[in-house]
């Protein structure tokens, strides 16, 4: 069996994927919830096969909910949201989605998807697939996470990771996944290497024009 939680900030939305997913042999809907901050605790909780995520939640958005789950290595995530801007599908890709889906995906679409997704397969709707190849081929730099941005701001400002940490509000552990996230990104392999890089690319002001 395929276990889902669903994640959503609209219950009418739940309570539809959850009806649709019960009637699919297979699945097994385990939990759901409104916020990103409880999905990943659900998602430790439960340790579901598949995440179905939405990208604009309360608090923790949809996106750095994804980047947490997929760093702890507890579920797959697979996006479902209305929104298919370049810049929502890279965000989503780089936080470590396994797929994304609008919601004007048939059921077995879905239901097709959510299995691909526990299997590890990569599962992109049409139209996201065309922009997210359109933008690799334009080899433009990998856009960073929100919060990514913030832990590479404090790195530029000499903060170690437990500084970083206490300043986000976060654990010492996700601050260290983040900066290994930005490195992958850049390409660099040490946090001086990020600092330049990412000034030379214009993901950080020069000195003194921060």
């Amino acid at each position: 069996m395929t276990t889902v939680l669903i994640v959503d900030d609209h219950p009418v939305v739940r309570d539809g994927l959850r009806t649709v997913l019960a009637t699919e042999p297979g699945i097994v809907v385990v939990g759901e919830c409104g916020r990103g901050d409880e999905a990943v605790a659900a998602a430790a909780a439960l340790r579901p096969d598949v995440v179905l995520m939405d990208l604009r939640l309360p608090g923790l958005d949809g996106v750095e909910a994804t980047a947490q789950i997929t760093a702890a290595g507890t579920a797959a995530v697979l996006v479902l949201t209305t929104y298919d801007s370049d810049g929502d599908i890279l965000r989503a890709v780089e936080a470590g989605a396994t797929g994304y889906l609008l919601k004007d995906a048939s059921r077995q679409d879905l239901a097709r998807a959510v299995k691909a997704a526990a299997r590890g397969e990569t599962v992109l709707a049409p139209p996201v697939a065309a922009k997210l190849v359109g933008r690799l081929r334009g080899g433009r730099t990998p856009l960073l996470t929100p919060r990514e941005a913030e832990v590479l701001a404090c790195v530029a400002n000499g903060l170690s990771n437990p500084d970083i940490g206490r300043a986000l509000f976060i654990g010492e552990a996700t601050v260290k996944s983040h900066v290994l996230r930005i490195f992958d990104k850049l390409g660099v392999r040490d946090r001086t290497a990020a600092v330049t890089t990412a000034i030379a690319r214009g993901i950080l002001p020069p000195p003194g024009q921060a």
